[in-house]
């Protein structure tokens, strides 16, 4: 029965103590990621809201884009006619 006291007072005194000092720091760490978590929400958000004007832009990227390749292709159908 002694043994019984003896392995309960380590318990409570040695292992018990590790264990709240570990969970204390997994705590922590879990506390951290959530707060960068929450941070990433707000930038991705932010990042969000500015995204509205990209396909206005992509629009007249593609018009640009036809432009000077009808435009290449003329100066391409010029030059092979002088070098030809």
């Amino acid at each position: 029965m002694a043994l019984w006291w003896i392995g309960n007072a380590v318990l409570l005194f040695v292992v018990l103590p590790v264990v709240i000092a570990l969970l204390n720091r997994v705590l922590a760490a879990v506390e951290r990621i959530r707060a960068a978590a929450d941070d990433i929400l707000a930038g991705g958000t932010r990042l969000a809201g500015q995204l509205e004007p990209v396909p206005a832009a992509l629009a007249v990227t593609a018009s640009t884009i036809g432009e000077v390749s009808a435009g290449a292709t003329r100066y391409a159908g010029s030059v092979a006619k002088l070098l030809g």
